[in-house]
């Protein structure tokens, strides 16, 4: 066993006695107090609708995905905005804060052009670089419309209309 192995090991024995011990801990310390509100069912902080035996409504999935969906598009927009930002900012500037802000532009990995082993972008390269950039944002957004505006056409975005044909309470049947 090679000593990487081993101390994977020896971190997972030890995690896993930490957190049997506090479980275990807190099983003899909590107050143990059921009652009747205590072990009605709860959904989401919503009156319940319908039978406890009634599988949960679709939409709950699909506002799930929608949200995952748009928080990631927000984890694409902020490297796009960098690379915008700094490549608007570099066209306009000039002296050492256009320096600065070309040697920026060459971290991020733009493409360049090798001329005797120079890295060279030109302040033209980084105005066309901006508009290739926005030009794919825009792009990008635009395909996240068209399904956020499909769903909204399918009214899956509508709370509202699972409540008003819910099934009356009652055991099923």
């Amino acid at each position: 066993m090679t000593e990487l192995a081993l101390y994977i090991v020896v971190f997972l024995v030890v995690g896993s006695f930490f957190l049997f011990i506090h479980l275990l801990i807190g099983k003899f310390i909590r107050p143990y107090r059921p009652g009747d509100e205590k072990l009605t069912i709860y959904e989401c902080g919503e009156p319940t609708v319908g039978s406890a035996w009634v599988q949960f409504d679709l939409r709950y999935y699909v506002v799930a995905l929608l949200f995952v969906v748009f928080d990631v598009e927000v984890a694409f927009f902020f490297p796009w905005a960098v690379v915008f930002g700094t490549a608007n900012e570099y066209a306009r500037a000039d002296g050492e804060r256009g320096t600065v802000l070309k040697q920026q532009l060459q971290e991020t990995g733009l493409p360049r052009v090798d001329t005797s082993d120079k890295m060279v972008l030109t302040r033209e390269g980084a105005k066309r670089w901006a508009w290739v950039a926005f030009v794919d944002i825009l792009v990008f957004f635009g395909v996240l419309m068209v399904g956020f505006a499909y769903l909204w056409s399918r009214g899956d975005i509508d709370w509202v209309r699972t409540t008003q044909n819910a099934p009356p309470l009652g055991p099923p049947a």
